[in-house]
């Protein structure tokens, strides 16, 4: 049953499924539809009364698979863009000076200063990508050093690439490499993506030994997998 409800100044249109359980559910799928599973005989006002105690999650979400829709916006390279760093969102102040050495990033406050020698908006992009693969580096040595004590082998090498198909890597010889984008995900998605690829040391292929061993050092992982696959459009320069 397809319906419209307007609350607070907001429309949502959702569908209502009524089956033998005993709690109203309310799922929102890849494309933002809304779907309300209740009881049945539940009454609409029962329904409503759900779906205006979880408005402000229920707009939030199907904003996000929306914007996800409709892909990365193109960035431009003006005062108050906004840029993610470590799942949070920055906005950016640009810097003219003619004669600086080379172009620099860098934190001031809550904003990403961007420090040029000319306003060109590639120059400004390479800089800010210089920005992420430091911090990348400097994130992801900080974090398999914290669950280095999981595992008895140690990586041979750690690498940040540009590798646009992964998050991460490693290989028979325990080469390590990280995208430079882990930098915009927040520390926990950073974390996860360090102990997967660290758990390829002990078993390299994907079979339930290995999966078993990233569940024991990280139970909540596939929480981390769900913010990549909602997040990864949105992690760009």
């Amino acid at each position: 049953m397809n319906m419209i409800h307007t609350y607070l100044g907001k429309t949502i249109r959702y569908e209502v499924k009524y089956k033998n359980r005993t709690s109203i559910g309310i799922s929102i799928d890849s494309y933002g539809n809304i779907e309300v599973q209740a009881p049945k005989r539940t009454s609409d006002e029962r329904v409503i009364q759900v779906l205006e105690a979880n408005w402000d999650l229920i707009l939030q979400k199907t904003e996000e698979m929306m914007d996800r829709l409709d892909g990365p916006q193109e960035k431009v390279y003006e005062n108050d863009e906004s840029f993610l760093y470590l799942g949070r969102h920055y906005p950016i102040k640009i810097y003219q000076d003619k004669n600086r050495a080379q172009d620099h990033v860098a934190f001031v406050g809550e904003n990403l200063h961007i420090y040029v020698k000319q306003l060109d908006d590639e120059k400004m992009k390479q800089a800010l990508k210089r920005f992420y693969y430091q911090q990348c580096k400097a994130l992801v040595e900080t974090s398999i050093a914290s669950f280095q004590p999981n595992f008895k082998t140690k990586p041979r090498s750690i690498k940040i690439t540009d590798n646009k198909r992964t998050w991460g890597t490693c290989d028979a010889k325990h080469h390590l490499t990280f995208n430079w984008r882990l930098a915009m995900a927040p520390k926990e998605v950073i974390d996860y993506v360090v102990v997967h690829e660290m758990c390829h040391m002990v078993h390299l292929n994907h079979d339930r030994s290995f999966w078993r061993l990233v569940g024991k050092i990280m139970p909540d992982y596939k929480e981390k997998e769900k913010w990549l696959a909602l997040s990864n459009w949105k992690m760009t320069v």
